[in-house]
């Protein structure tokens, strides 16, 4: 399981939409966990590309509203 302290790298998202988020700062998985889908979509992610990093937070036990499951 990783950690939210963990790099994106390490998230299950595709290698363009890693290099996207680092484009807008976003580099641990913290950063991204602590945005909601409306900061990501004003970040200029599509639809598709914020499913996929709810998909990988949500298969590591993490949820974008901040909710950390066991």
């Amino acid at each position: 399981m990783l950690s939210i302290e963990d790099k994106i790298d390490k998230m299950n998202i595709s290698l363009k939409l890693i290099n996207k988020l680092k484009e807008k700062n976003i580099n641990n998985i913290e950063d991204v966990w602590i945005l909601k889908r409306k900061q990501l979509k004003e970040l200029g992610l599509t639809d598709k590309e914020i499913k996929s990093i709810i998909i990988a937070l949500q298969l590591e036990g993490l949820d974008l509203n901040k909710k950390i499951y066991d």
